[in-house]
């Protein structure tokens, strides 16, 4: 087996930085308004828009966590791949084309609407910062592990200075680039990452003469322990009652979280009009499901090519098994390839995740309930969100290097289940129940919110198990990983008890305003011309 090579692992990802900076700083020449750096003056088509939703929405865990769980779990990890994509029905059926007529830069528009506004705003920045947080967390901690894998550092100290190079980058990226170089480089790293799974599983087809069945046959001859059992459901997930409902928490969390992440609805509002972030959304569902079906192939290549003992003996265990697929398949520059473009994954995402929260923080708490949001000061709109991106940069470098060597699937399903909770029952309500009035607005945020966060802090995820963050202590009183089995009804309930239960009626103009709007996209934001 040949061994990685560090240095041309630096090197092949020292192309990539050097390629995506000459281009956000090309982006960034434009960027004149709040509307060219929040929402990239929205002048992307529904295509462009479409590979950059995928960009932005296989993230580490996608790539590195999915392959890896397939490899070691079968069906059960490929499992995590038809959530993943069954969600962007959710997104582009109930949301996508109604927010993109409704709002301006973030889903604080959309929840204040009709709404009072500084408590709403407040209340979806709040929420908005903690998906983002949560989210920011995991790409951080993937950052460290991978490198742990490529480069061979081992020890804490240089993880926590490669964490620190990636989120400088970011920092840069979001500061230089705004919205429109953010784009851009996801993109390019859609366009990377698609080739590059794709052309290794052509490869390892090719070995098993474009023949599934005799692939799958491999897998599970070299897995002695699970053997039969990697084809059929319920080897990570079917030992008893509780971790099957776990499983289905899971799922709700995956299917119903995406259409609440902040940083994808932020997406649609860099196209043109309704229609093309319609458009967008196909493409988006399009590539991200071809490539759920390369992870699938290069899941069980990995299993039959490298050997589930094999996967468990290095440095990131699940999350090497595409690195080291790579690795057997095309040597040491393979290998570096592979690995460039999962840093460029983590790069692309943690971007993307800091302009949604810098924009949710400079549009919503600054423009709106600051400034009471006077019109009179564009520029400080911008100004607020750079410095913004640069303290958020700041604390995810803090917060990776302290969650390095956690579970990146778990920090990310934690943010699903925030955003599914906290977000998706109050955009779905004020869009399309006209009751609903800004108490039910708070309720529903928040309480979601609490409950989620509670639900998790006392989970067998956080203490009490040999795999949990704190593995000494026990304070684990709810048995599921996943809350979203309870929070996602909770946080719906919790939104109608407060609409009902408060004296508030909604106002009917806005209401009637806002249908109008959002289902035909009349008084919509334009496009800017240049």
């Amino acid at each position: 087996m040949n061994e990685s090579s560090p240095i041309l692992n630096i090197s092949i990802f020292g192309v990539f930085v050097l390629i995506t900076l000459f281009v956000v700083i090309r982006a960034s020449r434009n960027t004149k308004t709040a509307a060219d750096y929040l929402a990239a003056g929205r002048a992307f088509t529904g295509p462009q828009n479409g590979i950059a939703i995928a960009g932005d929405y296989l993230s580490a865990a996608s790539f590195l966590g999915i392959a890896g769980a397939i490899a070691l779990n079968g069906y059960d990890g490929f499992l995590y791949s038809i959530g993943f994509l069954v969600a962007w029905l959710v997104a582009l059926l109930l949301v996508a084309e109604l927010l993109r007529n409704t709002g301006k830069y973030t889903m604080g528009d959309v929840l204040s609407f009709r709404m009072r506004q500084r408590p709403v705003r407040a209340a979806a920045a709040t929420s908005t910062m903690a998906v983002s947080f949560f989210y920011l967390l995991a790409q951080m901690a993937g950052a460290g592990g991978l490198v742990a894998l490529l480069l061979g550092i081992t020890g804490t100290g240089g993880q926590s200075l490669v964490i620190a190079v990636v989120g400088a980058l970011m920092i840069a990226y979001v500061l230089i680039g705004g919205m429109k170089g953010t784009t851009w480089v996801q993109i390019i790293k859609a366009v990377l990452l698609i080739a590059g799974a794709g052309i290794m599983t052509l490869w390892v087809l090719g070995m098993y003469k474009f023949n599934l069945s005799s692939l799958l046959g491999a897998a599970v001859e070299n897995a002695p322990k699970a053997g039969e059992k990697l084809l059929g459901p319920g080897l990570a997930y079917g030992k008893n009652g509780t971790t099957k409902l776990d499983f289905l928490s899971l799922a709700l969390a995956l299917v119903l979280g995406t259409a609440g992440l902040p940083h994808i609805l932020m997406r649609f509002y860099t196209v043109p009009t309704a229609k093309e972030a319609r458009r967008s959304v196909v493409w988006a569902i399009w590539l991200i499901g071809i490539f759920y079906l390369f992870t699938l192939v290069l899941g069980y290549g990995a299993g039959a090519l490298v050997g589930p003992d094999a996967i468990n003996k290095a440095p990131g265990k699940a999350n090497s098994a595409a690195p080291l697929l790579a690795l057997e398949l095309g040597g040491p520059i393979l290998l570096g390839l592979i690995a460039a473009v999962a840093f460029a994954t983590i790069l692309a995402v943690v971007a993307g995740l800091t302009i949604t929260a810098s924009a949710s923080f400079a549009h919503d708490i600054y423009a709106n309930i600051i400034k009471k949001g006077k019109e009179e000061d564009k520029d400080s709109e911008v100004k607020v969100a750079r410095i913004t991106a640069i303290v958020i940069g700041l604390v995810s470098i803090g917060g990776g290097i302290i969650a390095n060597g956690q579970n990146i699937a778990f920090l990310v399903a934690l943010a699903f289940a925030v955003a599914a909770s906290a977000n998706l029952p109050t955009i779905l309500y004020s869009l399309f129940w006209k009751r609903f009035n800004t108490s039910g607005a708070l309720w529903s945020i928040y309480g979601g919110l609490i409950v989620t966060i509670t639900l998790i802090v006392l989970s067998p995820a956080v203490s009490g198990q040999p795999t949990s963050m704190f593995k000494n202590a026990d304070f684990a009183l709810f048995p599921l990983s996943n809350p979203g089995i309870v929070s996602i009804p909770v946080a719906f309930l919790l939104g109608y008890v407060g609409t009902i239960l408060s004296k508030e009626k909604a106002d009917p103009v806005k209401q009637a305003e806002m249908e109008v709007r959002s289902l035909t996209g009349a008084g919509a934001e334009k496009a800017i011309a240049h």
